[in-house]
């Protein structure tokens, strides 16, 4: 026997996007659905490190994030390759704040969706959206999802005039709509691992610039980076991202390439086989609006739902909480209009601010992804660029996202302004 409920909103993925777009609609007195097709806490593929563009949609959300609550902050990035060591601090911005944090992922989403139930939103675990229910009497609006709920998976039906998918990468709810990933827009693979270590409480984030394909006669450098983030826990997190630019990308394997570059560390770091606390896990990154529109017939699509990673630095928790905050007050002002030809005016504004915002943006990523996947430009911007540390000061700022959105210094105006430039992804 299949159960119906209903919501002013359903919110199909409990993660960060998910649970910072209920938040906010629930904070707004919206009655909001929260389904979660795993139960909490669970793992997901993160390297774990938080810049400060996240840290700022965690303090909208009222999580506490002290270190007494167990949260590690960084104070920068620690940029490593080309035989150059530079360490950058995050910028001191009116805008966002100066540090980042780091918290492991298993409990790092349960702690956002807990934030959101405590704003009022009603969250179902183990709740797997099997698909949209569309609008009898057209047949092309979503008004709700069919779901199999707990481990019984009994049938259940939940109805809202709208309906967000924050349900990942795969996004099976956007497919069922027939919304589907655009191969042009760049992809990236991470794959990352836990080691007991002595580094654990570093306070910068490592970024090493340098992944080597060794295969053949000539060791080939590969568009991407590893990177270090000590948890504070007595582990480390160490991983790669590595983007479909390369020629390797279907060819290599990126779990072994992970074990060569930790068997080439220091030893008394700990990167060892013998050190490993969990199997290395890997997961694809959509950049760049690779899944659009992002608002059709009913559905707003947020986070990695909408190919909302930064294809400059595989940035994706930041993009998908300020995505799930943009839905929820485009959702609030919607649900507001008299009339439902009012409230789809309204709606569709969701897809002109992630443009306006992200737009220009992400098609400067777009022609990054490109230039580094050659090899030589690699190279050269490694060897040349980690001398000179205004330079690297203002490619921090660029790829990192952290500039004073008007004013500011003469780096924040050069990236603003080709941001405006740059036609709208």
């Amino acid at each position: 026997m299949t159960t119906t409920e209903t919501a002013d909103v359903i919110v199909v993925g409990a993660g960060p996007g998910g649970s910072a777009a209920a938040y906010h609609l629930a904070r707004s007195g919206l009655d909001v659905l929260l389904l979660e097709k795993t139960a909490f806490p669970r793992e997901k593929v993160c390297g774990d490190g938080l810049t400060p563009r996240a840290t700022k949609q965690l303090v909208a959300m009222g999580i506490d994030i002290s270190e007494e609550a167990g949260w590690l902050r960084n104070k920068g990035l620690r940029i490593i390759g080309g035989g150059h060591r530079l360490q950058l601090d995050w910028p001191e911005l009116a805008g966002y704040p100066d540090y980042g944090l780091v918290r492991r992922r298993d409990d790092f989403d349960e702690r956002l969706a807990r934030q959101a139930v405590k704003a009022g939103a009603r969250l179902y675990e183990r709740c797997n959206v099997t698909g949209p229910v569309m609008e009898a009497r057209t047949g092309t609006r979503v008004v709700g999802v069919t779901a199999r709920l707990g481990e019984e998976k009994r049938e259940v039906e939940y109805r809202a005039p709208v309906v967000i998918a924050a349900d990942g990468n795969s996004s099976r709810l956007s497919l069922a709509m027939g919304l589907h990933r655009d191969d042009r827009r760049p992809m990236g693979v991470a794959v990352r691992t836990y080691f007991e270590s002595p580094r654990h409480e570093d306070d910068y984030l490592e970024s090493w610039l340098e992944l080597w394909d060794r295969r053949g006669d000539e060791p080939r450098l590969l568009p991407g980076y590893g990177w270090i983030f000590g948890m504070g826990d007595g582990t480390s997190n160490v991983g790669l991202g590595i983007l479909n630019s390369s020629k390797s990308f279907g060819e290599l394997d990126w779990r072994q390439v992970l074990k060569a570059w930790c068997a080439s560390m220091p030893e008394e770091w700990g990167y060892t086989p013998d050190n490993m606390t969990g199997p290395i896990r890997g997961a694809a990154l959509p950049m760049a609006f690779n899944r659009k529109p992002h608002y059709t017939r009913g559905l707003l699509l947020v986070g990695d739902s909408g190919g909302l990673v930064n294809p400059f630095n595989g940035e994706g928790i930041a993009y998908a909480m300020e995505s799930g905050q943009i839905a929820a007050e485009v959702i609030v002002q919607a649900m507001a209009r008299r009339t439902p030809a009012q409230r789809e005016v309204a709606l569709r504004r969701y897809a002109t601010v992630l443009r306006d915002t992200y737009g220009g943006y992400y098609t400067l990523g777009r022609a990054f992804v490109k230039l580094i996947g050659n090899p030589k430009v690699m190279r050269l911007a490694t060897e040349r660029g980690l001398p000179h540390p205004v330079l690297m000061r203002f490619t921090l700022k660029l790829l990192a996202n952290l500039t004073e959105p008007t004013g500011g210094d003469a780096m924040d105006r050069v990236i603003n302004g080709l941001a405006k430039v740059a036609p709208r992804a």
